[in-house]
């Protein structure tokens, strides 16, 4: 299992509309084979602060997600990043 966490960092007067133009891509995600689950979210604490977490089964899965891209008007709108991409061996249910 792969899981994608981090964080997009965007002006914070435009967050809102960042996030609702991502929309089609959480829907393009989650209906794409082998992901297991895909969100960005709002910061409740920072403004300009977009959460990002993915699970996903493949690097291959996710491999071919990623070839689509992200829009060049989004990735212009990422001021700064910290995202890193984690490689399971193991899950516990609690």
């Amino acid at each position: 299992m792969i899981i994608v966490a981090g964080k997009l960092y965007v002006d914070p007067a435009t967050r809102d509309a960042y996030l609702a133009g991502c929309d089609h891509v959480v829907e393009q995600a989650r209906a794409a084979a082998g992901c297991l689950d895909f969100v960005l979210a709002a910061d409740p604490i920072e403004a300009d602060r977009i959460n990002v977490y993915e699970r996903w089964q493949s690097d291959a899965d996710l491999a071919k997600f990623r070839d689509t891209g992200p829009d060049p008007e989004q990735a212009a709108a990422i001021r700064d990043a910290d995202v890193s991409k984690y490689r399971v061996s193991a899950v516990e249910v609690p």
